[in-house]
């Protein structure tokens, strides 16, 4: 790659990155983005080796050799761990002769949140709107060197689609619910704006957690220990199997992620009679707080709103945080306050054909979302009217 004198290549590991070039660029606002859970990711073994998700992660230094940007990259020989689905375009790509798979996957795995994939670090606009244009390219340029199908970057800002969209990405919109702080100072602001139905609910469940002798632990950083994570992982592993009978993320990948981010975690923990029984994993952004994984022993009424949706809006109105992702799908949560959301992707497919196809498709689910994202709002919202 010539512009500008940069020079763009693939790192088959995050280690080869140095942590503090890496972390330069990614900035402290999105810890999905950091160093160190990639690191864990492929550590622990949940990413690399025979996992499907081969690291070739873009970095693109200056003439001088210093990292100016980067994307969290994989080659992806499936599409589990994504949560922006696109089995049925493989499906018909493979029937229609071709080979969907490896494509290639700017996303961080398992993990269906919203951050920055284009990692430039804090330059000026133009800038950084050239430094974007070029990594966009260089995934292009890959494409077309690897004879690979399609392209993906998943999870990323509303922000750079225009500028993606304008250099031939096809954007797709996908919905998820979150949680926004209005300015609130304490749990019961929040409950104020709701009806009364609503907030009375709400009360209810949390009762009726207080009631069962449940006591909620919320801890992080130091206060995070390895028991607790080899709980956690219990609880975890409970859930896959009762709902997925897969588990993407690994024991070791837990224990990464405490020993080298403890301070960005939030370990939501269930006590009851002397013995943790449930819990519900978050990471903390500068801005955000990120739902990610939730599990007990105990079927317990009430407990997993308690521990994933009532607590995390307790800790962000404390730490003065604006929002609360609590991860994909999940319509329940619209009456606990979290909303319909649009999140982004963007798609590059070789095959002008198949392209046509999937803008095609594309057009009809984003009608269809932002139909059911208006009606969940306007029929469904618990808040006051008005």
């Amino acid at each position: 790659m010539d512009g500008d004198s940069l020079t763009l290549d693939l790192a088959t590991s995050i280690d080869t990155v140095p942590a503090a070039e890496w972390d330069a660029v990614a900035g402290s606002a999105n810890p999905f983005v950091s160093h160190a859970f990639l690191a864990a990711m492929e550590a622990g073994g949940a990413t690399g080796g025979d996992s499907g998700w081969d690291p070739t992660h873009l970095v693109l230094r200056d003439a001088g050799g210093r990292l100016v940007g980067a994307m969290p990259h994989y080659l992806k020989h499936h599409s589990y761990g994504e949560y922006i689905f696109d089995h049925s375009w493989a499906n018909a790509f493979m029937q229609a002769g071709g080979s969907y798979y490896p494509k290639m996957l700017s996303a961080v795995p398992f993990t269906p949140a919203t951050g920055p994939r284009f990692l430039i670090g804090d330059v000026p606009a133009e800038r950084a709107r050239m430094l974007r244009h070029a990594l966009a390219d260089g995934l292009v340029q890959y494409l077309d060197q690897f004879d690979l199908s399609s392209a993906h970057i998943n999870f990323l800002p509303e922000t750079d689609t225009a500028a993606l969209a304008e250099q031939g990405w096809m954007i797709r919109s996908s919905m998820q619910f979150h949680w926004q702080n209005d300015g609130y100072q304490t749990f019961d602001d929040f409950l104020a704006a709701l009806s009364s139905r609503k907030r009375k609910n709400i009360r209810k469940e949390r009762r009726t957690v207080a009631d069962a002798g449940v006591r909620l632990l919320r801890l992080t950083g130091d206060d995070i220990t390895a028991s607790h994570i080899d709980d956690f992982y219990r609880f975890y592993m409970s859930t896959i199997d009762r709902k997925w009978g897969g588990a993407y993320l690994t024991h070791e990948v837990f224990h990464e992620l405490r020993a080298n981010m403890a301070d960005k975690m939030l370990l939501v923990m269930a006590e009851y009679d002397g013995a943790i029984i449930g819990g519900a994993l978050n990471f903390i952004g500068s801005d955000a707080l990120f739902g990610r994984n939730w599990g007990a022993d105990l079927d317990i009424p009430c407990l997993h709103f308690e521990a994933c949706y009532y607590q995390a809006i307790e800790f962000a109105i404390e730490r003065g945080l604006s929002q609360v992702e609590a991860g994909a799908q999940g319509f329940h949560k619209v009456q606990r306050g979290y909303m319909p959301s649009t999140t982004w992707s963007a798609h590059w497919v070789a095959h002008e054909g198949f392209r046509a196809a999937i803008e095609r498709f594309l057009e009809a689910e984003r009608r269809g979302i932002d139909e059911e994202k208006n009606h969940i709002t306007l029929a469904a919202s618990p808040f006051k009217k008005g």
